[in-house]
Formats: structure tokens, sequence, C-alpha cells
């Protein structure tokens, strides 16, 4: 239930309103309270840590069943017995979640398996997608062993096959893998590690994710000598859906190989939205029209919609078979299942399946005849779609659908549309239901992303049609006749220069802080109250709810001092530093391929959420473990100045001109003080390794004034002999928290270096399992003699710091347990 075609659901609405058959009202006055129930108990569910065991769960369920029974047999209804309705649905719906995830948890990977070579014979259960560092898919297990015994993994798993890793033995000399098909059967070596994502404060739960995608664990092919080589063993017809798809993907490429829209045409028929290049994402971002660019509920229900009236059309043409089945009942079944065809082929995803449920319930009440409030019929669809997906109930589609069928519904004009029906009075209608629809789901759209379209109500105005009447049937249309992608890809090309041209506007977008739920709900609340038709008094109430969502702004450190976010970034560096009214990022953390890096998919996102407009980025060293997200976060901040230890050759430098850091450099901001301990002014950067260049910055607070003293020392990449040049050089080192240099690398932190800085807690920035070992046992075990707190981020995620509370460390990934979140032994 993504974005909802509005008239196509209004339709299925109005027809079961005129049926003039509704439910016998006992039987009716019980639905509301039990929607309402399932509702609160799965979304109390979702909040659980941790899971209870079945025998919590299982009683809880029996107990609820019989109660609801037992309250819908009786003849009486009041207030009380509506509660108790509620009380019982809840419970079931509680339980029936915790039994689903337990059941799904228990097919886990072992954490014995973690790391180890496993040898496993699969099926290809995913169309193939591909990247600059290679291949990633799914993988259904049949069989696997490690060290030559049998062992049991996840029946579904993700992999990715990396161009040249490990020195790979496929076709080198060409550096090209071998074409995987949806549907193939190999035997390769592989290592797999539990699902992991970030956790940074307002991000994306990639753990969430693979959880609804039924993934539970991730790995690499391990292609390289020491191991067998991959094998293909078959072709299957298994995944056939899949396996269409893909070849599919291929004519669309081949067809269109020198298109620069080509990926448009294959997310619009295939679903496969990693073919739109990143910079393309951008634009529909800024535009507002993202939902346009993939399988959504608005494809489908138009979808739909174009179905029944052919469907119903061509029954037309048998009288025999109107006589058993009326054309309209023939026509919602058609497009029901036409459109539930397409939602399959084009890669079955979650925001499909929820359009499908939602179609299914408006279907079957159209089919019966009954004739439901518009309230009872949405509440109804929404609990649809949690019972076949409880944790829909966390994801943005499910809401922004929501929320938008609900607005429709609650402005209905039917009785104006009933005299009249003319073009004009058309084109109004749309404007006015595209109108209400932006008002409405801005604030929404703001609580869940931070940002919204300035210039959406005009790029979707023009795009919806152009996308649903046009483009989307000539793209399904080139499956036949191909010269028809053609054509879709001229119209693309018109609707790509538009959106361009909106995007590159200096008011594009809006982007406000990541706001607490509390306001959130109140903006919510607002847009829905300027939406509907309500008395004038009622309406400036709504703008009022809508103020704090505009202007909220988090909390800042007070003068005189200063606080640290080391984000969760995987293997890499990238931490945060604020003072009262300035802001600094010491390095950008990695670059994960071609079009994807720290800085764009953490990093924009996260200073954004927290309303952080930076003064300065600090590149430490040129490994790009440390400046891979640097220019995506320089696109965005373009008042932040540039201090980095690189060379005078770095590209860097023809994004943003900078100064080199050097030691002795030091600045004042809000009473904090930072200055560059390393490197050296006469260090020759091109001549030595980028470690040993490293910049050392330390942040510190003077005191006085009843302030507490503190600092903070962020190290780097440097290793042993640097830690030695800044104790021999004298350099005031004593820091608070400290940023262990080289993620923790046995080359770093030495026993006279940690002695000079004595700190009181450690931060590690490194990749859970990363193929380097970090943080290493010895070097972490002088931080343990030395009872110094160590922090790291695949326990912690972001790890957030004060100096007002030096000795404390708020951990992101503790802050916000959830059961279907990895969890690490503790250390």
């Amino acid at each position: 239930m993504d974005v909802p075609a509005h008239r196509a659901v209004r339709r299925s609405y109005d027809v079961g309103m005129v049926s003039g058959n509704p439910h016998r009202p006992g039987a009716a006055r019980w639905l509301v309270p039990a929607l309402a129930g399932w509702v609160a108990g799965t979304a109390i569910q979702l909040t659980q840590p941790q899971l209870w065991v079945y025998w919590l769960y299982v009683p809880g369920m029996l107990i609820g069943a019989g109660a609801a029974v037992g309250l819908f047999m009786r003849q009486a209804f009041s207030m009380p017995h509506a509660l108790c309705m509620v009380l019982a649905t809840a419970l079931l719906a509680f339980g029936q979640v915790g039994v689903r995830a337990l059941a799904f948890q228990a097919r886990a990977l072992e954490p014995a398996l973690e790391g180890r070579d496993l040898l496993l014979t699969g099926v290809v259960a995913s169309m193939p997608q591909s990247s600059s560092s290679g291949l990633r898919m799914q993988l259904h297990v049949e069989s696997a062993h490690a060290e030559g015994l049998p062992v049991r993994l996840p029946s579904r798993i993700q992999l990715s096959w990396y161009l040249g890793f490990g020195d790979a033995r496929h076709n080198a000399s060409s550096n090209t893998l071998p074409t995987l098909w949806a549907g193939e059967r190999w035997r390769m070596v592989v290592r797999l590690k539990a699902p992991h994502g970030n956790s940074n404060p307002h991000s994306f739960d990639y753990e969430l994710w693979l959880w609804e995608q039924g993934v539970q664990a991730v790995g690499y092919v391990r292609d390289g000598k020491g191991h067998p080589a991959p094998q293909r063993l078959a072709q299957t017809w298994r995944h056939p859906v899949e396996l269409a798809r893909q070849e599919m993907r291929q004519r669309i490429d081949a067809r269109l190989s020198d298109s620069n829209h080509a990926g448009w045409i294959s997310a619009l028929v295939t679903g496969d939205q990693n073919a739109i290049a990143r910079a393309d994402w951008n634009v529909f971002r800024a535009t507002g029209v993202a939902h346009l660019m993939s399988i959504s509920g608005l494809h489908i229900t138009m979808f739909a919609w174009l179905a029944g009236r052919l469907t119903g059309a061509a029954w037309r043409r048998s009288a025999r078979l109107c006589l058993y089945v009326p054309a309209p009942h023939a026509a919602v079944v058609g497009g029901l299942a036409l459109a539930c065809a397409y939602a399959v082929f084009s890669g079955w995803g979650v925001p499909s399946q929820r359009t499908i449920w939602m179609l299914a319930v408006f279907c079957l009440l159209r089919l019966s005849g009954r004739a439901w409030p518009w309230p009872v019929v949405w509440l109804l669809a929404g609990v649809v779609v949690l019972l076949m997906d409880p944790w829909a109930w966390l994801q943005a589609g499910f809401w922004l659908s929501f929320v938008a069928v609900g607005v429709l519904f609650a402005t209905d004009d039917r009785g104006e549309r009933a005299g009249s029906a003319s073009v004009w009075w058309r084109i109004r209608a749309m404007l006015r239901e595209q109108w209400l629809i932006t008002m409405a789901l801005s604030p929404l759209v703001l609580l869940l992303f931070g940002q919204v379209s300035v210039v959406g109500f005009a790029a979707n105005l023009f795009a919806i049609p152009w996308v649903t009447l046009l483009v989307t049937p000539l793209a399904m249309a080139g499956t036949l006749v191909a010269p028809a992608w053609d054509l879709a890809e001229a119209a693309i090309g018109v609707l790509a220069g538009y959106l361009r041209w909106l995007a590159q506007l200096p008011f594009a977008t809006l982007s406000v802080a990541s706001v607490p739920v509390w306001v959130g709900l109140g903006g919510v609340v607002g847009g829905f109250l300027l939406a509907v038709r309500l008395p004038a008094p009622m309406r400036l109430g709504g703008v009022a709810l809508l103020v704090p969502v505009l202007l909220w702004q988090p909390p800042r450190p007070p003068v005189g001092q200063f606080d640290l976010l080391a984000a969760d970034i995987g293997q890499g560096s990238a931490v945060l530093v604020r003072t009262a009214q300035h802001a600094l990022l010491f390095d950008a953390g990695p670059r994960f391929g071609r079009n994807s890096d720290a800085g764009d998919r953490v990093l924009v996102p996260l200073l954004r959420a927290l309303a952080v407009q930076l003064d300065l980025l600090v590149i430490s060293h040129s490994d790009s473990d440390h400046v891979g997200g640097a220019a995506s976060v320089l696109a965005v901040h373009g008042h932040a100045q540039l201090l980095g230890s690189l060379a005078a050759d770095h590209g860097l430098w023809q994004l943003r001109r900078g100064a080199r850091c050097q030691a002795g450099q030091r600045w004042v901001w809000d009473g904090v003080v930072f200055t560059v301990l390393h490197p050296p002014a006469q260090s020759r950067l091109q001549r030595v390794k980028p470690n040993a260049t490293s910049c050392v910055l330390r942040v510190s607070v003077s005191g006085g004034a009843g302030r507490q003293k503190a600092a903070a020392l962020l190290t780097g990449d440097i290793e042993a002999a640097q830690e030695r040049q800044l104790l021999d050089n004298g350099v005031l080192l004593q820091a608070d928290v400290l940023v262990v240099p080289h993620h923790g690398s046995k080359t770093s932190s030495s026993a006279a270096f940690l002695d000079a800085i004595t700190p009181r807690v450690a931060l590690v920035q490194s990749g859970y399992r990363n193929r380097f070992g970090h943080p290493a046992d010895v070097p972490m075990a002088r931080y343990a003699r030395r009872q110094i707190g160590v922090f790291d981020s695949p326990h912690c995620g972001a790890m957030f710091w004060r100096s007002a509370k030096p000795s404390e460390v708020i951990c992101q990934r503790l802050e916000e347990l959830r059961y279907w979140k990895h969890r690490l032994p503790d250390k």
C-alpha cells in the first residue's frame, strides 16, 4: 500500500456505499474495536527489545481469540464490551506477531559459522544486481558444509561476488564475472555473517529491511587461490518469474544500450530500481516523484483499473458469460488478478504486496456489496496489510499511502461529483486531489525524511499523468513490440528535462531537523486539519500544529562546551564535533562503490536530521575509508571550508579551496579551542605513507567559571612512529575521550602514547567483522590494563560524547534496541 491511485480506491468505496446491503448491526458494532485492537497489539509487539518464549505468546493468543469470539457472540454491546474487544484482539495480534518472529529468528545464522569458509550449494533466487564492484544476489541454500561436515544455514542469504576480489580466478584478463541467471544452481565457497547495518540517529533500518525480505545472512563469494572455483551445476526451473524479469531487463538494455534512461524503463517494467543512476534518484527526491520510478501502489492500482476496464469490456461481448457472472464483477476480479500478476513480475516487493492486499479488501467489499462508513473501510485495509506484514507498521511507504487514502476518504466530494462530469470539473478535481495530498502529506514526509519537495506539487501534476498514462503503458507495450521502448525513452527525456529544471531551483526542497515523535504527530494532525473541510478556526489550529515542525531545533551544547558524535559508517572514520554555533566534520567515511559512499548514504542525512550546517570539513589523510564521502558532503554543504592532509594534486582541492593540515594551526569557536598537533609543516605528503601524515586534532575547553575542563583527541590513522613523534615534540596530549588511532590497529595505541593521554573513554570506528581484524587484541589489552572504557561501532553504533559529562558515552544501538537488530555479545 505504497502511493495509491486515488480515484480507483474511491471508486471501489463508492460502489460499496450505494449497494444498499449492509452488515447486520450487531456484527458491525464489533468491527471497529476489533480492528483498533489489532493495530494496537501489533504496534506494541514491535516495540519489544527482545522476543519472549513461545509459552508466553501462545497462551495470550488463545486467551485473546477466545475472548474475542465470546464477545462477538453476545447480543449486548456497550463501551466496556468494546474496550474488552480492543484488549482481546490486541492480545491476539501481539501473540501472533511474536510467534511469527520467533519462528523466523529460529532459522538465523549460528554465530559459530560467521567468518568461516563454507562450501554451499544453492539456487540463485533473485535477479542478480550488477555494480562497479561486482554482483549482488539472493541465494536459496540447499546444502552447506564446513570443513567437510554438514551445517545448517538460513534458507535465504544475500551474497556479493566482488570483481577481482581475493585474486579471483574468473576471467582475469577481461576482469569480468560470469553471467549469473536466476534459477541457476551453483556450488561455491562463501563467508557469511549476521545482517548488521549501520545504526545512526534517524537512519534507515537496514536490518529490518532484510528481515522483511526474509534474508538472515549476508556474505561474499570466496573466489581466489586455495578455494574451489565457483561451479555452475544446472539451470533449474525454480524462480521462473525472476528469470523472466532478468531476460526482460537484458532485452531493454540491448535495445536502449546508448540511452541514459534505460534504467528508468527497467525500473517501470521489472522493478529493478538499482538500474537508475544515483544522480537521477537525487532529482526524483528533490522533486517529490520518487514514487513514480518504482513499482508503487500508483502503478499497480492504475494497472488494476485499466485491466478491469478491458476485462469488463471483453466480458460484455459474451452474453453467456454475463449470465454466469455479471460483467462488473468479472472486471473487479480480472483487474485484481492481472494487477497481482504485474506485482509478481515486477519483483513482488513489499510495497507491491501492500497494494495488492489493499486492493483485495476494496474488491471483496465491492463484490459483497458491503456498505461500511469510510473510517471502517480505511482501518480494515490497514489491518489486512498488518496481518500479512506486521513490520510494515515501521515502513515509511505504509504510512504515506495509508494517510493519503484517509485524507481522500475524508475530503471526498461525491455529492458535488454526482451532478457534474464535465472535462473542466474533472481537471478541477484532479488539481484538488493533488493539492490535498501534497498539503496533507508534507508534514508526514518531513517527519519521516526531514526533507520535503517544495516543487513537488508542480512536478507531480505533470509527472503523474505523464508516467501513468504514457510512459508506463509504452514501457509495458515494449515487452511485446520493442520499438515502443524507443517512444517511452523519448517521453522520459521530456519528463527528465522538466524535473531537472525544477530540481535546480534554489527553493526546490525544504529541510528541517528531525523532530520528536510528539511534535511530528502534531504536524501530521495539522496537515490533516488543513486538508479536510473544516471551519476556519480549526484550520488555524492545524497551522499552529505545523509551526513546531518547521521551527524545531535540536539542542546544541552551551557556550564553552562541545559534543562529539562518532558516526557508524562501517570500516572508516567520520566524527562530528559541535559547539554552540559551529560544526566540524573530521573525515567523511568510505566509498562503497562507484555510485555510493558514506557521505551520501549516512552523513548528509545525519547532518540534515541534526540541523547541522558544516563550517569545516577536516580530512585526516587520503585513504579511501576517510575521504570516500567527502565530495558528497561538500556538494551539499557549499559554505564548508576544507582542511586536509592531502597532496597538492588531490581531486578534493578542485571541489573546494582550503588549507593543508599542519601542526600549530589553532582557532576558537564559542569558547572551545581547536589545535592541530600533526603533521609537521615540513612533511612531504607525496613521499611517505598516507597514515604517517594523518591530521591529529585536539579539541578542548579550558574550564573556569564553574565549568569542567574536558578535551577530545582525534587521531586519524597515525601509527606508533607518529605517536613517538608527538611525544618527543612535547605537545599537550591529555584528553578525556580518544578516537582510537587507525581503528584499533596493532601498529598503533602504544603504551607510552596512552599514558600521556590518560583518556577516560576510547572510541573505535570499525566495521563489523571487517577483513582487517580491527580492533586488534594486543592494543585493546593495553586499554583494558589502564581501565579505559572502550566503545566500538559494531557494539554501539553511533557513539555520542559530551564535554559536560566526559565519562559517559551514549550508544545509539543500545538506545533503540529491537528484537530484529543484531546484538553482539558483551565484550
